[in-house]
């Protein structure tokens, strides 16, 4: 079940970190639409989140650190649901960005946030369980720490 759990969130992350760093200025705009932070950390933050995801994938790919990694992305996810969770109590209608580069939805256009809302917290459930038990198959953590006597 962890390694399940490993790799399905290096997919998540992975995919969600390849297509947001192809362009990383409509990322920043994503992340401005967000009305969280000012304009110019917006851009920051747009910039590299992406890397932050393909970092957080390649070390669950190959198993490394797992714990850690699993913290890490159990805090990202949290974050993701407590910022599509201010957007939708404030009525902002916006696509996330989450798997796209995101956007203004147009006038009248509804978004759902409660199925965002939940796949995160299916993925934060992922990230707890690693974090519950980190060794899994086909990982370089068991190499690197498993001890021989």
């Amino acid at each position: 079940m962890s390694t399940a759990a490993r790799l399905l969130l290096a997919a998540v992350l992975g995919y969600a970190g390849l297509v947001k760093v192809q362009d990383l200025t409509e990322a920043g705009r994503t992340v401005a639409l967000y009305r969280i932070v000012p304009d110019d950390s917006a851009q920051l933050v747009g910039g590299v989140l992406p890397f932050v995801e393909l970092a957080l994938a390649l070390l669950l790919v190959v198993g490394l650190a797992t714990r850690a990694v699993a913290v890490a992305t159990a805090v990202l996810m949290a974050v993701y649901i407590a910022a599509i969770t201010s957007v939708w109590a404030r009525g902002l209608s916006i696509d996330c960005g989450c798997f796209s580069s995101g956007g203004a939805l147009t006038s009248g256009a509804e978004r759902g946030y409660a199925i965002d809302i939940a796949r995160d917290l299916v993925f934060l459930g992922a990230a707890v369980l690693l974090v519950r038990n980190p060794r899994t198959r086909y990982a370089l953590d068991r190499w690197v720490l498993d001890v021989k006597e």
